[in-house]
Formats: structure tokens, C-alpha cells, sequence
């Protein structure tokens, strides 16, 4: 049974954490103390409603301001497959969050208050908020898959089709904008559960999915299976039987093979490789997206956070263009020193420009030399050490980096590979 982890996103208020509680509640994920504990808090504010929002909000902070600021991840499965949850904070303080959560997530599920869109007389169109652009233009730096969009809180409009409509024409076009796959966009009340788990009888209108359908039925194409074997080294040990060094990886794309000629990263040192575990087991081949046990035919210099590429793989570059997600409320700036984080490897660089940033309101790109928190852009770097980066688009787990100050210390950036 496959594991799909998926990330809830949206403007604050959007109901992201009553969904999540909903959805435990309505496929029997909840203990028998849980369920109880809501049922109290529901009798101590003099109402039958259970509030599902309890079951994520686990700070203090977070229950005293009823809203989300940490991340929190849940767990259930069904019969068919088993799920990971994020519930990412919706204020826009709390992007990097957000950010942090999309990050290892496969799927977003979007937000969207159907209470709170506004409305364009002009054309007859409805605007979203800004927040709920600015995390679906975070979805689509990320290349998150198969998005999904769930306009909540439909009963507070009595389940108007008219103005769903009118929602889900802005959804599409959004996507379009931001150059990702035609959403799907799916009525829903996580207040009383109407198309989260269950369908509904309030929205005869909809022949869609249920939420829960939908995050079932979609099949992940996020392994990558290119020709050119690429593994992150995770840890080294040696082989019982002889001594051997042995190299713990995840095979990031292609396949290795018994045989096969590797070349280490950095370095550029050259071996064979002599025997392949998975799980315990020797086999002859691995394949993308497994972990995997490596022993070579030649005892070279190999540790954590360094890569095995195929012999013929692209040179190290010290030079990239990134998209960025810059989370720090100063300036980037290249004058200060920054460590670049890809994989598990921690690498100087120094910023040489930011070429541009992305609008969220017009989702146009526009010439900018600096990027505020919180706003999406372009920049280049220089690397202190040759790199086997790769286009986010070709290896993501080779494309993919977050961006600390030296001197702070602090998490300045999320970003992804674009060029090299």
C-alpha cells in the first residue's frame, strides 16, 4: 500500500484545520479519547458541533488565537491507500511554514472560502484572496502534482452552484497562470462533511469526486525513472562478511545495475559497483525512489551527503539560476554569506543578483534587484565548491535547496534548481 503525503493550504480562516479533523473523523482515524475530548470542549462552549479545528491546533498559542501557526501532520490510511498530512499555518507571516511543510508534500489541497471571494461586477468574475494565490504560486515553484481545490464552506452559501462556478473558473485560470495542471476543484463543507468523505444531498449539481476519491485515485508521477542512475548517500557502515565499505543511498533516478560504473560527487573518483542490497537483500538492480545498499569494487573516499552519478553524468557547476521562496524579513544580499543545502550536502554560495520577482496579483514576473519576505523570485548564485546540481524539472531531490544565513544561521530561502 502506497503512501501519499498531501499538504492543506489556503488563506487563514479557510477552515483547513476542520477539514483535516473531518476527514479523521469520518474514515474512523480518531482514537476513542479523542473523540471524547471533542465532545467535552463541545459541551463546555454549550453546542452539539464538534470542533475538528482541536485536533490540529495543538499550541497553546494556536488555541488562544484559533488559528494555525505551526505545522501538523496526521496520519490515516483507508483501504486503499495510507496518507500524510500537513496542515500548513494560512497567515502570511508564516509562508516558510507553509514552505516547509509543500516541501516533502505530494499534493496540495487549496483552500478556498467560498464566503470570502469577491466578486469583479466588471466581468462577472471573483477574486481570490492573496494569500490563497500566494500558495498555490508556492505549490507551482515546488511542482507539487495533481492539484486539488476545495472551495469550503459552501453551506454558508446554500450551496449556490452559480457562484461555485464562478469559483472554479477562477481556480482553473489561476493554475493556468502559474503553469500547472488543470486543478481539481471540489464543493465541500468540513463543517458538516458534505463531499470530504461522504457525498453530500445539499449539491445534487456535482457529479465529481468526494475529496477523499480524489486523493485515492491519484496516481504520483514523482518518481523519477531517467537513464541516468543518480543516489544521495545517507550514511556509510561496512559489510559484515568482509569488511567492506558500504553505502547507505536513496536512489534518486534511473536504475543501477550490478556492474555498473559510478562516479562520485565531489571528487569525480570513478568505481564498479560490487553487490546491491534492498532491504537486507541482495539484488541485482535498483531502481528510483528506493533505498538501496551500494558496495564498490575499490575502497574510495565516499561520505554522507556526497552523490554516486553515473560515470557519464554532467560536470559539477558552480553557478545556478533558482526560483526562490525568500522567507527572511531582511534582504538578500551579496554581501553576506550564505550555506546552500541540496541533498545532505551544506555548500557555501554567494548570491551574484536577483534578475526578477513574480506578482502575485498579475502572476507576471517583473524586474526586481532585491525580494521582501514572503515574495517568490529568481536569482543566481556562485558555489564555494563544484556541485552536481540538476534542474528541479530533471531531479528533484537534486533540485530542490533551501538557503541558510552563515552569520544568522537562520532559514533565508527556499528554492529550486532552474538552470545550471
Amino acid at each position: 500500500m502506497d503512501v501519499l503525503r498531501f499538504l492543506t493550504a489556503g488563506s487563514v480562516d479557510d477552515g483547513k484545520s476542520t477539514l483535516i479533523g473531518r476527514l479523521l473523523y469520518d474514515t474512523r482515524s480518531l482514537a476513542s479519547d479523542q473523540i471524547e475530548a471533542l465532545e467535552r470542549s463541545a459541551q463546555q462552549r454549550g453546542t452539539r458541533q464538534l470542533d475538528f479545528s482541536l485536533l490540529t491546533d495543538g499550541l497553546i498559542a494556536e488555541r488562544e488565537q484559533g488559528i494555525t501557526i505551526d505545522v501538523a501532520y496526521r496520519y490515516f490510511s483507508t483501504s486503499r491507500r495510507k496518507f500524510i498530512i500537513a496542515d500548513s499555518p494560512g497567515h502570511e507571516q508564516y509562508t516558510r511554514n507553509m514552505v516547509t511543510a509543500a516541501s516533502v508534500a505530494d499534493v496540495t489541497v487549496l483552500l478556498v472560502d467560498a464566503t470570502r471571494v469577491g466578486d469583479r461586477p466588471a466581468d462577472g468574475t471573483v477574486d481570490l484572496l492573496p494569500q490563497t494565490r500566494r500558495h498555490a504560486a508556492v505549490a507551482a515553484l515546488l511542482d507539487l502534482e495533481h492539484p486539488i481545490v476545495a472551495v469550503n464552506k459552501m453551506d454558508g452559501l446554500g450551496w449556490d452552484e452559480g457562484r461555485f462556478r464562478r469559483i472554479e473558473t477562477a481556480c482553473v485560470a489561476l493554475a493556468a497562470s502559474l503553469g500547472t495542471t488543470r486543478p481539481i476543484v471540489i464543493p465541500v463543507s468540513a463543517l458538516e462533511g458534505d463531499n470530504v468523505v461522504d457525498r453530500g444531498t445539499s449539491s445534487p449539481w456535482y457529479r465529481g469526486p468526494t475529496l477523499l476519491e480524489a486523493l485515492e485515485s491519484i496516481r504520483l508521477a514523482h518518481v523519477e525513472t531517467g537513464e541516468a542512475p543518480r543516489l544521495s548517500v545517507q550514511f556509510v557502515t561496512k559489510d559484515r562478511d568482509d569488511g567492506a565499505r558500504v553505502y547507505l543511498c536513496r536512489a534518486e533516478a534511473g536504475r543501477l545495475s550490478v556492474g555498473d560504473t559510478v562516479r562520485v560527487d565531489p571528487g569525480g573518483r570513478t568505481a564498479t559497483v560490487r553487490k546491491l542490497w534492498r532491504a537486507g537483500r541482495p539484488v541485482d538492480a535498483t531502481s528510483a525512489g528506493e533505498p538501496v545498499a551500494v558496495s564498490l569494487d575499490r575502497e574510495v573516499d565516499v561520505s554522507r551527503g556526497d552523490w554516486l552519478l553515473a560515470a557519464d553524468a554532467a560536470e559539477p557547476t558552480r553557478e545556478l539560476a533558482a526560483d526562490l521562496c525568500w522567507l527572511d524579513t531582511e534582504q538578500p544580499s551579496p554581501a553576506r554569506r550564505y550555506w546552500l543545502r541540496i541533498g545532505t550536502r551544506f555548500l557555501p554560495a554567494k548570491l551574484r543578483d536577483v534578475q526578477d520577482r513574480l506578482n502575485l496579483e498579475t502572476l507576471r514576473r517583473e524586474p526586481a534587484t532585491a525580494l521582501e519576505a514572503n515574495t517568490i523570485g529568481r536569482a543566481q548564485f556562485v558555489l564555494g565548491q563544484p556541485a552536481a546540481a540538476q534542474p528541479f524539472t530533471r531531479a528533484h531531490q537534486g533540485g530542490r535547496f533551501v538557503l541558510i544565513d552563515a552569520f544568522t544561521r537562520r532559514t533565508v530561502a527556499a528554492g529550486l534548481v532552474r538552470s545550471t
